[in-house]
Protein backbone atom coordinates (compact mmCIF):
# COMPACT_ATOMS: atom_id res chain seq x y z
CA UNK A 1 0.00 0.00 0.00
CA UNK A 2 1.45 3.05 1.32
CA UNK A 3 5.20 2.31 1.83
CA UNK A 4 7.31 4.62 -0.69
CA UNK A 5 10.12 7.01 1.03
CA UNK A 6 10.04 10.64 0.07
CA UNK A 7 12.49 11.68 -2.70
CA UNK A 8 13.71 14.50 -4.13
CA UNK A 9 12.80 16.09 -7.98
CA UNK A 10 13.33 19.45 -9.50
CA UNK A 11 12.22 21.91 -12.83
CA UNK A 12 15.01 21.53 -14.80
CA UNK A 13 14.49 20.12 -17.85
CA UNK A 14 17.08 17.63 -20.61
CA UNK A 15 18.93 19.98 -23.01
CA UNK A 16 17.98 17.52 -25.80
CA UNK A 17 14.18 16.74 -24.76
CA UNK A 18 13.38 20.05 -23.29
CA UNK A 19 11.33 17.34 -20.07
CA UNK A 20 11.60 18.09 -16.61
CA UNK A 21 14.05 15.60 -15.32
CA UNK A 22 12.11 15.42 -11.90
CA UNK A 23 14.10 12.88 -9.91
CA UNK A 24 16.50 11.63 -12.41
CA UNK A 25 18.59 15.22 -12.23
CA UNK A 26 22.08 14.35 -11.88
CA UNK A 27 22.31 17.67 -9.58
CA UNK A 28 20.12 16.19 -7.03
CA UNK A 29 22.84 13.16 -5.63
CA UNK A 30 25.36 13.85 -3.99
CA UNK A 31 29.00 12.34 -4.93
CA UNK A 32 28.47 9.54 -1.88
CA UNK A 33 24.72 9.76 -3.83
CA UNK A 34 22.96 11.10 -0.98
CA UNK A 35 20.22 14.07 -1.69
CA UNK A 36 21.70 17.18 -2.49
CA UNK A 37 20.96 19.74 0.53
CA UNK A 38 20.44 22.80 -2.09
CA UNK A 39 18.60 21.31 -4.82
CA UNK A 40 15.22 20.31 -5.97
CA UNK A 41 12.28 19.89 -3.44
CA UNK A 42 10.73 17.08 -1.43
CA UNK A 43 7.91 14.85 -3.00
CA UNK A 44 6.74 11.30 -2.74
CA UNK A 45 4.80 8.87 -4.75
CA UNK A 46 2.46 6.51 -3.00
CA UNK A 47 0.27 3.15 -4.51
CA UNK A 48 -3.72 3.89 -3.13
CA UNK A 49 -6.44 0.97 -3.09
CA UNK A 50 -7.55 0.46 -5.81
CA UNK A 51 -10.34 1.75 -7.43
CA UNK A 52 -14.02 -0.13 -7.50
CA UNK A 53 -13.25 -0.99 -10.58
CA UNK A 54 -9.47 -2.61 -9.69
CA UNK A 55 -7.41 0.11 -11.20
CA UNK A 56 -4.20 0.99 -9.66
CA UNK A 57 -3.53 4.61 -9.10
CA UNK A 58 -0.97 6.74 -6.83
CA UNK A 59 -0.97 9.68 -4.76
CA UNK A 60 1.39 12.31 -6.04
CA UNK A 61 1.64 16.09 -4.55
CA UNK A 62 1.30 18.62 -6.81
CA UNK A 63 4.01 21.06 -5.39
CA UNK A 64 7.32 19.93 -3.78
CA UNK A 65 8.23 20.49 -0.15
CA UNK A 66 10.96 22.44 0.85
CA UNK A 67 11.87 19.92 3.94
CA UNK A 68 11.86 15.75 4.25
CA UNK A 69 10.07 16.14 7.45
CA UNK A 70 7.18 17.83 5.84
CA UNK A 71 6.61 15.09 3.02
CA UNK A 72 6.84 12.70 5.58
CA UNK A 73 4.36 14.13 7.71
CA UNK A 74 1.78 13.85 4.61
CA UNK A 75 2.69 10.11 3.87
CA UNK A 76 2.41 9.59 7.37
CA UNK A 77 -1.25 11.51 7.37
CA UNK A 78 -2.33 9.18 3.92
CA UNK A 79 -1.39 6.21 5.78
CA UNK A 80 -3.20 7.03 9.02
CA UNK A 81 -6.57 8.12 6.78
CA UNK A 82 -6.10 4.49 5.16
CA UNK A 83 -5.47 2.71 8.81
CA UNK A 84 -9.19 4.11 9.62
CA UNK A 85 -10.67 2.12 6.91
CA UNK A 86 -9.39 -1.08 8.38
CA UNK A 87 -9.31 -3.53 6.17
CA UNK A 88 -12.91 -3.27 4.38
CA UNK A 89 -11.60 -3.13 0.77
CA UNK A 90 -15.29 -1.12 -0.38
CA UNK A 91 -14.17 1.74 2.51
CA UNK A 92 -10.60 1.48 2.01
CA UNK A 93 -11.96 2.23 -1.59
CA UNK A 94 -13.76 5.28 -0.42
CA UNK A 95 -11.41 6.84 1.86
CA UNK A 96 -8.90 6.57 -1.37
CA UNK A 97 -11.68 8.44 -3.39
CA UNK A 98 -12.25 10.92 -0.71
CA UNK A 99 -7.81 11.30 -0.30
CA UNK A 100 -7.73 11.84 -4.27
CA UNK A 101 -10.70 14.25 -4.37
CA UNK A 102 -9.96 16.21 -1.86
CA UNK A 103 -5.93 16.53 -2.86
CA UNK A 104 -7.51 17.60 -6.04
CA UNK A 105 -9.61 19.92 -4.86
CA UNK A 106 -8.18 22.00 -2.34
CA UNK A 107 -4.27 20.73 -2.44
CA UNK A 108 -4.86 19.18 1.26
CA UNK A 109 -5.80 15.72 2.38
CA UNK A 110 -9.16 15.46 4.34
CA UNK A 111 -9.31 16.08 8.70
CA UNK A 112 -8.38 12.62 10.01
CA UNK A 113 -10.89 13.04 12.96
CA UNK A 114 -13.52 14.21 10.76
CA UNK A 115 -13.55 11.00 8.79
CA UNK A 116 -12.89 8.84 11.45
CA UNK A 117 -16.52 10.35 12.88
CA UNK A 118 -18.14 9.74 9.17
CA UNK A 119 -16.61 5.91 9.68
CA UNK A 120 -18.23 5.23 13.23
CA UNK A 121 -21.53 6.75 12.25
CA UNK A 122 -21.51 4.87 8.69
CA UNK A 123 -21.91 8.05 6.88
CA UNK A 124 -20.90 9.53 3.60
CA UNK A 125 -17.02 10.10 3.68
CA UNK A 126 -17.92 13.24 1.93
CA UNK A 127 -19.56 15.58 -0.27
CA UNK A 128 -19.08 15.66 -4.24
CA UNK A 129 -16.27 18.46 -5.15
CA UNK A 130 -18.22 20.88 -7.67
CA UNK A 131 -16.93 21.30 -11.47
CA UNK A 132 -14.20 23.61 -9.98
CA UNK A 133 -12.74 22.10 -7.58
CA UNK A 134 -12.96 18.84 -9.40
CA UNK A 135 -11.19 20.57 -13.01
CA UNK A 136 -9.08 22.97 -10.93
CA UNK A 137 -6.77 20.04 -9.53
CA UNK A 138 -7.42 17.40 -12.63
CA UNK A 139 -6.23 19.56 -14.65
CA UNK A 140 -3.10 20.14 -12.70
CA UNK A 141 -2.29 16.36 -11.99
CA UNK A 142 -3.22 14.94 -15.85
CA UNK A 143 -0.54 13.55 -17.81
CA UNK A 144 -0.66 14.99 -21.17
CA UNK A 145 1.14 16.87 -23.53
CA UNK A 146 1.95 20.88 -22.00
CA UNK A 147 0.69 22.20 -25.23
CA UNK A 148 -2.63 19.93 -24.59
CA UNK A 149 -3.08 21.23 -20.87
CA UNK A 150 -2.60 24.95 -21.83
CA UNK A 151 -6.04 23.99 -23.83
CA UNK A 152 -7.60 22.61 -21.29
CA UNK A 153 -6.46 25.20 -18.86
CA UNK A 154 -7.85 28.23 -21.29
CA UNK A 155 -11.77 26.11 -21.27
CA UNK A 156 -11.87 25.16 -18.16
CA UNK A 157 -10.74 29.02 -17.02
CA UNK A 158 -12.63 30.71 -19.91
CA UNK A 159 -15.90 29.09 -19.91
CA UNK A 160 -16.15 25.21 -17.92
CA UNK A 161 -15.73 28.03 -14.65
CA UNK A 162 -17.47 30.39 -15.26
CA UNK A 163 -20.92 29.28 -16.35
CA UNK A 164 -20.38 25.46 -14.87
CA UNK A 165 -18.01 25.95 -12.06
CA UNK A 166 -20.72 25.59 -9.02
CA UNK A 167 -22.37 22.40 -10.09
CA UNK A 168 -21.56 19.54 -8.54
CA UNK A 169 -19.86 16.67 -10.45
CA UNK A 170 -22.53 14.36 -9.90
CA UNK A 171 -25.08 16.85 -10.46
CA UNK A 172 -24.03 17.93 -14.08
CA UNK A 173 -26.33 17.58 -16.61
CA UNK A 174 -26.65 17.73 -20.51
CA UNK A 175 -28.85 20.74 -20.00
CA UNK A 176 -26.29 22.20 -17.99
CA UNK A 177 -23.95 21.90 -21.04
CA UNK A 178 -26.49 23.41 -23.67
CA UNK A 179 -27.04 26.26 -21.72
CA UNK A 180 -22.87 26.97 -21.62
CA UNK A 181 -23.18 26.42 -25.06
CA UNK A 182 -26.07 28.96 -25.23
CA UNK A 183 -24.42 31.36 -23.61
CA UNK A 184 -21.33 31.26 -25.43
CA UNK A 185 -22.80 32.35 -28.79
CA UNK A 186 -24.54 34.87 -26.89
CA UNK A 187 -21.46 36.59 -25.93
CA UNK A 188 -20.54 35.82 -29.67
CA UNK A 189 -23.07 37.89 -30.55
CA UNK A 190 -22.43 40.55 -27.88
CA UNK A 191 -18.82 40.57 -29.68
CA UNK A 192 -19.61 41.02 -33.12
CA UNK A 193 -22.60 44.05 -32.21
CA UNK A 194 -20.05 46.17 -30.00
CA UNK A 195 -17.56 45.73 -33.08
CA UNK A 196 -19.83 46.94 -35.84
CA UNK A 197 -21.14 49.93 -32.75
CA UNK A 198 -20.73 53.32 -34.43
CA UNK A 199 -19.71 54.33 -30.67
CA UNK A 200 -15.48 54.13 -30.85
CA UNK A 201 -15.46 53.24 -27.28
CA UNK A 202 -17.94 50.74 -27.64
CA UNK A 203 -15.85 49.19 -30.17
CA UNK A 204 -12.80 49.36 -27.90
CA UNK A 205 -14.47 47.72 -25.06
CA UNK A 206 -13.87 44.36 -27.40
CA UNK A 207 -10.58 45.17 -28.89
CA UNK A 208 -8.35 42.00 -29.32
CA UNK A 209 -11.53 39.70 -27.91
CA UNK A 210 -12.80 36.76 -30.57
CA UNK A 211 -15.79 35.06 -30.62
CA UNK A 212 -15.58 31.21 -30.10
CA UNK A 213 -16.09 29.44 -33.01
CA UNK A 214 -18.31 25.90 -33.62
CA UNK A 215 -14.52 24.11 -33.47
CA UNK A 216 -13.58 25.82 -30.33
CA UNK A 217 -16.92 24.89 -28.48
CA UNK A 218 -16.47 20.87 -29.80
CA UNK A 219 -13.21 21.44 -28.06
CA UNK A 220 -14.34 22.55 -24.78
CA UNK A 221 -17.47 20.05 -24.98
CA UNK A 222 -14.03 17.08 -25.50
CA UNK A 223 -12.49 18.53 -22.49
CA UNK A 224 -15.58 18.22 -20.26
CA UNK A 225 -16.35 15.08 -21.57
CA UNK A 226 -12.67 14.04 -20.54
CA UNK A 227 -12.82 15.11 -17.13
CA UNK A 228 -15.99 13.43 -16.40
CA UNK A 229 -14.97 10.12 -18.01
CA UNK A 230 -10.74 10.54 -15.36
CA UNK A 231 -13.91 11.24 -12.16
CA UNK A 232 -15.66 8.27 -13.16
CA UNK A 233 -12.61 5.64 -13.68
CA UNK A 234 -11.10 6.97 -10.59
CA UNK A 235 -14.15 6.53 -8.32
CA UNK A 236 -14.83 10.02 -7.43
CA UNK A 237 -18.20 9.54 -8.45
CA UNK A 238 -19.99 6.63 -9.75
CA UNK A 239 -23.34 5.30 -11.13
CA UNK A 240 -24.25 8.27 -13.81
CA UNK A 241 -23.62 8.65 -17.44
CA UNK A 242 -21.08 10.95 -19.00
CA UNK A 243 -23.33 14.29 -19.75
CA UNK A 244 -20.51 15.69 -22.12
CA UNK A 245 -21.13 12.17 -24.14
CA UNK A 246 -24.85 12.65 -24.91
CA UNK A 247 -24.68 16.96 -25.88
CA UNK A 248 -23.64 17.30 -29.73
CA UNK A 249 -21.56 20.05 -30.98
CA UNK A 250 -21.25 20.95 -34.54
CA UNK A 251 -17.69 20.88 -35.90
CA UNK A 252 -18.05 20.98 -39.64
CA UNK A 253 -14.47 20.41 -40.87
CA UNK A 254 -13.76 22.84 -43.70
CA UNK A 255 -12.46 20.26 -46.81
CA UNK A 256 -10.21 21.57 -49.27
CA UNK A 257 -11.04 23.44 -52.29
CA UNK A 258 -9.04 23.38 -55.59
CA UNK A 259 -7.77 27.11 -56.80
CA UNK A 260 -9.45 26.34 -60.19
CA UNK A 261 -8.05 29.43 -62.94
CA UNK A 262 -12.48 30.58 -62.57
CA UNK A 263 -11.59 31.05 -58.63
CA UNK A 264 -8.14 32.64 -59.14
CA UNK A 265 -9.43 35.39 -61.71
CA UNK A 266 -12.19 35.97 -58.99
CA UNK A 267 -9.76 36.68 -55.91
CA UNK A 268 -7.76 38.61 -58.05
CA UNK A 269 -10.53 40.68 -59.05
CA UNK A 270 -12.32 41.11 -55.65
CA UNK A 271 -9.61 39.47 -52.90
CA UNK A 272 -12.65 36.99 -51.73
CA UNK A 273 -11.05 33.79 -50.50
CA UNK A 274 -13.77 31.19 -51.08
CA UNK A 275 -13.10 28.53 -48.26
CA UNK A 276 -10.43 28.26 -44.93
CA UNK A 277 -8.87 25.74 -46.66
CA UNK A 278 -7.64 25.84 -50.23
CA UNK A 279 -5.54 23.77 -51.97
CA UNK A 280 -3.61 24.58 -55.52
CA UNK A 281 -3.57 22.82 -58.75
CA UNK A 282 -0.36 20.58 -59.92
CA UNK A 283 0.32 23.18 -62.06
CA UNK A 284 0.15 26.48 -59.46
CA UNK A 285 2.25 24.02 -56.51
CA UNK A 286 4.69 23.91 -59.62
CA UNK A 287 5.16 27.11 -60.25
CA UNK A 288 5.62 28.07 -56.68
CA UNK A 289 7.86 25.54 -56.04
CA UNK A 290 10.06 27.21 -58.78
CA UNK A 291 9.40 30.53 -57.33
CA UNK A 292 10.51 28.92 -53.55
CA UNK A 293 13.62 27.26 -55.48
CA UNK A 294 14.85 30.94 -57.10
CA UNK A 295 13.94 32.87 -53.74
CA UNK A 296 14.44 30.85 -50.75
CA UNK A 297 16.81 28.11 -51.42
CA UNK A 298 17.51 27.35 -47.75
CA UNK A 299 13.72 26.20 -47.26
CA UNK A 300 13.00 24.80 -50.70
CA UNK A 301 13.90 21.55 -49.71
CA UNK A 302 11.80 21.71 -46.82
CA UNK A 303 8.44 23.10 -48.74
CA UNK A 304 9.20 20.54 -51.59
CA UNK A 305 8.84 17.57 -48.68
CA UNK A 306 5.53 19.28 -47.71
CA UNK A 307 4.61 19.47 -51.07
CA UNK A 308 5.53 16.23 -52.51
CA UNK A 309 5.05 13.52 -49.44
CA UNK A 310 2.52 15.97 -47.36
CA UNK A 311 4.77 15.93 -44.09
CA UNK A 312 3.46 18.24 -41.31
CA UNK A 313 5.27 21.31 -40.64
CA UNK A 314 6.98 19.99 -37.87
CA UNK A 315 7.81 16.78 -38.27
CA UNK A 316 10.04 18.65 -41.16
CA UNK A 317 11.54 20.84 -38.87
CA UNK A 318 12.24 17.95 -36.47
CA UNK A 319 14.04 15.11 -39.56
CA UNK A 320 16.18 13.92 -37.98
CA UNK A 321 19.44 13.44 -40.19
CA UNK A 322 19.61 10.17 -38.89
CA UNK A 323 16.50 8.75 -40.51
CA UNK A 324 16.78 10.19 -43.64
CA UNK A 325 18.01 6.96 -46.32
CA UNK A 326 19.02 8.25 -49.13
CA UNK A 327 20.39 5.07 -50.96
CA UNK A 328 17.03 3.63 -49.57
CA UNK A 329 15.14 6.32 -50.86
CA UNK A 330 13.05 6.93 -47.74
CA UNK A 331 12.99 9.26 -44.65
CA UNK A 332 11.81 8.10 -41.08
CA UNK A 333 9.34 10.53 -39.15
CA UNK A 334 9.81 9.43 -35.43
CA UNK A 335 10.41 13.54 -34.27
CA UNK A 336 8.82 16.40 -34.59
CA UNK A 337 9.81 20.39 -33.15
CA UNK A 338 6.43 22.13 -31.64
CA UNK A 339 6.02 24.90 -29.97
CA UNK A 340 4.87 25.97 -26.43
CA UNK A 341 4.45 29.04 -23.91
CA UNK A 342 5.68 31.82 -25.72
CA UNK A 343 7.03 30.03 -28.99
CA UNK A 344 9.66 28.22 -27.38
CA UNK A 345 10.53 25.23 -28.90
CA UNK A 346 10.88 21.64 -28.17
CA UNK A 347 10.96 17.29 -29.38
CA UNK A 348 8.78 15.07 -29.15
CA UNK A 349 7.51 12.04 -30.94
CA UNK A 350 4.67 12.02 -33.12
CA UNK A 351 0.94 12.12 -31.08
CA UNK A 352 -0.15 8.95 -32.61
CA UNK A 353 1.30 5.44 -33.53
CA UNK A 354 0.34 5.97 -36.67
CA UNK A 355 2.28 9.07 -37.37
CA UNK A 356 5.95 7.38 -36.34
CA UNK A 357 6.41 6.30 -40.33
CA UNK A 358 8.15 5.82 -42.99
CA UNK A 359 8.11 7.83 -46.09
CA UNK A 360 9.42 6.74 -49.65
CA UNK A 361 10.96 9.56 -51.50
CA UNK A 362 10.85 9.85 -55.30
CA UNK A 363 13.94 10.09 -57.66
CA UNK A 364 13.37 14.31 -57.50
CA UNK A 365 13.54 14.70 -53.77
CA UNK A 366 16.73 12.20 -53.65
CA UNK A 367 18.30 14.29 -56.16
CA UNK A 368 17.05 17.27 -54.33
CA UNK A 369 18.37 16.51 -50.95
CA UNK A 370 21.30 15.10 -52.03
CA UNK A 371 22.26 18.60 -53.15
CA UNK A 372 21.11 20.21 -49.81
CA UNK A 373 23.26 18.08 -47.98
CA UNK A 374 26.41 19.55 -50.61
CA UNK A 375 25.10 22.69 -49.09
CA UNK A 376 25.07 22.34 -45.87
CA UNK A 377 27.95 21.01 -45.41
CA UNK A 378 29.40 24.74 -47.02
CA UNK A 379 27.83 25.93 -44.52
CA UNK A 380 29.14 23.80 -41.74
CA UNK A 381 32.81 24.26 -42.94
CA UNK A 382 31.40 28.42 -43.18
CA UNK A 383 30.79 27.82 -39.50
CA UNK A 384 33.52 26.27 -38.54
CA UNK A 385 33.50 25.50 -34.46
CA UNK A 386 30.63 27.41 -33.70
CA UNK A 387 28.25 25.18 -35.98
CA UNK A 388 25.90 23.24 -33.12
CA UNK A 389 25.14 19.60 -33.35
CA UNK A 390 21.45 19.18 -33.38
CA UNK A 391 21.06 15.95 -34.63
CA UNK A 392 18.62 17.34 -37.94
CA UNK A 393 18.85 17.29 -41.23
CA UNK A 394 17.01 20.96 -42.37
CA UNK A 395 18.81 23.17 -40.26
CA UNK A 396 19.34 27.23 -40.71
CA UNK A 397 22.02 28.38 -42.59
CA UNK A 398 24.29 28.90 -39.39
CA UNK A 399 23.24 25.25 -37.99
CA UNK A 400 20.45 26.26 -35.35
CA UNK A 401 17.17 24.32 -35.69
CA UNK A 402 14.26 26.05 -37.60
CA UNK A 403 11.42 27.57 -35.65
CA UNK A 404 8.28 26.09 -36.93
CA UNK A 405 6.58 29.79 -36.97
CA UNK A 406 9.43 30.82 -39.22
CA UNK A 407 9.04 28.53 -41.74
CA UNK A 408 5.19 29.69 -42.26
CA UNK A 409 6.20 33.72 -41.62
CA UNK A 410 8.27 33.17 -44.95
CA UNK A 411 5.96 30.56 -46.54
CA UNK A 412 3.37 33.43 -46.43
CA UNK A 413 6.12 35.97 -47.68
CA UNK A 414 6.90 34.21 -50.25
CA UNK A 415 3.32 33.79 -51.64
CA UNK A 416 2.05 37.33 -51.27
CA UNK A 417 5.28 38.38 -53.36
CA UNK A 418 4.97 36.04 -56.07
CA UNK A 419 1.37 37.14 -56.39
CA UNK A 420 0.13 33.19 -55.84
CA UNK A 421 -3.01 32.76 -54.84
CA UNK A 422 -3.59 32.12 -50.70
CA UNK A 423 -2.86 28.63 -48.74
CA UNK A 424 -1.75 27.56 -45.57
CA UNK A 425 2.03 26.20 -45.03
CA UNK A 426 -0.57 23.01 -43.54
CA UNK A 427 -2.31 23.20 -47.08
CA UNK A 428 0.97 21.89 -48.60
CA UNK A 429 0.39 18.65 -47.10
CA UNK A 430 -3.70 18.80 -48.59
CA UNK A 431 -1.66 19.82 -52.09
CA UNK A 432 0.16 16.13 -51.40
CA UNK A 433 -2.65 13.96 -50.69
CA UNK A 434 -4.85 15.58 -53.49
CA UNK A 435 -2.32 15.38 -56.26
CA UNK A 436 -1.92 11.36 -54.96
CA UNK A 437 -5.59 10.42 -55.36
CA UNK A 438 -5.57 12.24 -58.52
CA UNK A 439 -2.69 10.26 -59.94
CA UNK A 440 -4.40 6.98 -58.75
CA UNK A 441 -2.82 6.56 -55.93
CA UNK A 442 -4.54 3.84 -53.44
CA UNK A 443 -6.42 5.95 -50.65
CA UNK A 444 -4.71 3.04 -48.42
CA UNK A 445 -1.33 4.12 -49.72
CA UNK A 446 -1.95 7.89 -49.29
CA UNK A 447 -3.42 7.65 -45.52
CA UNK A 448 -0.32 5.95 -44.54
CA UNK A 449 1.78 8.36 -46.28
CA UNK A 450 0.08 11.00 -44.33
CA UNK A 451 0.60 9.40 -41.12
CA UNK A 452 -3.53 9.16 -40.28
CA UNK A 453 -4.54 6.60 -38.22
CA UNK A 454 -7.68 5.01 -40.75
CA UNK A 455 -8.65 5.78 -44.12
CA UNK A 456 -11.85 7.19 -43.21
CA UNK A 457 -10.23 10.71 -42.35
CA UNK A 458 -8.16 10.79 -45.54
CA UNK A 459 -11.37 9.78 -47.48
CA UNK A 460 -13.53 12.53 -45.77
CA UNK A 461 -11.35 15.43 -45.88
CA UNK A 462 -9.63 15.03 -49.53
CA UNK A 463 -11.81 12.37 -51.82
CA UNK A 464 -14.40 15.70 -52.67
CA UNK A 465 -11.42 17.21 -54.15
CA UNK A 466 -10.17 14.50 -56.38
CA UNK A 467 -11.86 15.24 -59.14
CA UNK A 468 -10.05 13.15 -61.78
CA UNK A 469 -11.87 10.13 -59.86
CA UNK A 470 -15.40 11.90 -60.29
CA UNK A 471 -14.21 13.05 -63.93
CA UNK A 472 -13.92 9.02 -64.46
CA UNK A 473 -16.98 8.19 -63.03
CA UNK A 474 -19.10 10.85 -64.26
CA UNK A 475 -17.67 9.06 -67.52
CA UNK A 476 -18.57 6.06 -67.37
CA UNK A 477 -22.07 6.14 -65.88
CA UNK A 478 -22.74 8.56 -69.08
CA UNK A 479 -21.30 6.30 -71.00
CA UNK A 480 -23.19 2.89 -69.47
CA UNK A 481 -26.59 5.12 -70.02
CA UNK A 482 -26.03 6.39 -73.42
CA UNK A 483 -25.57 2.64 -74.47
CA UNK A 484 -28.66 1.66 -73.74
CA UNK A 485 -30.51 4.90 -75.24
CA UNK A 486 -32.37 4.84 -78.53
CA UNK A 487 -29.93 5.79 -81.01
CA UNK A 488 -26.95 4.15 -79.56
CA UNK A 489 -24.07 3.25 -82.25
Amino acid sequence: MATDTPFKVCRCKGPDTGQPLRNKCPKLRRANRSWSLTHGQWAYQLELPPTADGKRRQLRPSTGFENRDAAQDEIDQVRRLLDLAGKDPKRLTEVANLIQAARRATGELPDLDTVRFRLKTDSALGGIPTLAQYLTGWVVDIEIDENTRRSYANHITTHLIPHLGDVALDQLRPHHIHTLIRKIKERNEEILAKRNDPDPAVRKSVAGKRPTGEATRSRIRATLRKAFNDALREGIIAGVANPAALVKTRNNRSRPIVWEPERVERWRATGEVPSPVMVWTDELLADFLDYAADHAPDIHPMLHLMAYRGTRRGETCGLLDAEVRLRKAEIGIINQITTYGGGSIRHKKPKSEAGNRDVILDPDTVALFTSYKVQRAKWQLAAGASWPDTGLFFVRPDGRAWHPASISQRFRRLIKRGGFPPIRLHDLRHCAATIALEAGIDIKVVSEQLGHSTTTLTRDTYQSVAKELHHEAAGAVAERIKAKRRGAA
